[in-house]
C-alpha cells in the first residue's frame, strides 16, 4: 500500500478536485495522509499558496495535482497509475464520476460549500 500525504486547507476546492483525480486514476490500494497547513506557521510558510501539495512517502512533492495531466504523470513515473482510468478520463467518459468522487470526498454542506473533515 503507498503512503501519500496532502498538505491542504479547509475548504480548498482544489485539493477536493485532486482528491477525485487520486481516486479515480491511482492503481491498487494507497493511505492517504491530510495535513492541515493553517495549524503551523512552518507549513503555511512553505505551502501556503502552492496547496494542494501532494507527496509520496519518499518525500517527493507535486504541485497542481488537480491538473489531470500533471498526477497522471507523477502517478506513471512511480508506477501507480490505472492506465484504463487515465485513457477514460481523457476521452471524456468518466467526467460523472468524477464529480461523484467530489461529492462522496467532500459533501456538499448549506450554501454549496463543501468541507474537508
Amino acid at each position: 500500500m503507498n503512503h501519500l500525504t496532502l498538505y491542504t486547507t479547509l475548504g480548498c476546492h482544489l485539493c477536493e478536485q485532486l482528491e477525485a483525480l487520486l481516486a479515480q486514476l491511482h492503481r491498487g490500494a494507497y493511505r492517504l495522509e491530510k495535513v492541515e497547513i493553517s495549524e503551523s506557521e512552518e507549513l503555511m510558510a512553505r505551502y501556503g499558496v502552492r496547496i494542494p501539495v501532494l507527496t509520496d512517502a519518499a518525500g517527493e512533492e507535486l504541485d497542481m495535482g488537480f491538473e489531470p495531466p500533471r498526477l497522471a504523470a507523477w502517478l506513471e513515473a512511480r508506477g501507480w497509475l490505472d492506465s484504463a482510468a487515465w485513457q477514460r478520463l481523457q476521452s471524456g467518459e468518466s467526467t460523472e464520476d468524477q464529480e461523484e468522487q467530489v461529492s462522496r470526498i467532500a459533501p456538499a454542506r448549506p450554501g454549496g460549500r463543501r468541507y474537508l473533515g
